[in-house]
């Protein structure tokens, strides 16, 4: 698929056996209000998948990350028709990037959450849950 024609792009960031994830706001005019999410959003100007990823997880968590330190990527579908592809990337975060984190003004919180719940969580997106399999049944090939 094309790395041009995108919707968006969310981040897998995973600290030891936990990933980053937040509670989204509970509005009725949001997709998929209070359910938990991962660090991304709608791409802006033009940008590529992985810095519209990246920006977002600055704007959302006060994090800066280069590029390289996204280690796996994929361009799913859209999930409805007359919407474009959008994008999940993946990467580890180190203990002292949790410190410092800085959240944001979109959700309500944010915790490192067991890969595990997650995945189980019935308030998970369950979209992002499946593309989060897709990558941890990746890496259990290598």
């Amino acid at each position: 698929m094309s790395r041009h024609a995108f919707n968006g792009a969310k981040l897998a960031l995973l600290c030891a056996d936990q990933i980053l994830v937040y509670q989204r706001d509970d509005k009725p005019d949001i997709p998929w209000p209070a359910l938990w999410d991962l660090p991304g959003g709608g791409r802006e100007d033009g940008e590529t998948p992985e810095r519209c990823a990246l920006r977002e997880l600055d704007e959302e968590f006060g994090l800066v990350l280069d590029e390289a330190r996204l280690t796996w990527g994929r361009c799913y579908p859209p999930r409805q028709p007359g919407y474009l592809p959008s994008w999940l990337f993946a990467g580890e975060l180190h203990p002292a990037e949790i410190a410092a984190i800085r959240f944001g003004d979109e959700g309500q919180h944010w915790q490192l959450m067991s890969l595990a719940d997650f995945l189980a969580h019935p308030q998970g997106i369950p979209h992002l849950q499946e593309r989060l399999r897709d990558y941890l049944s990746e890496q259990d090939e290598r």
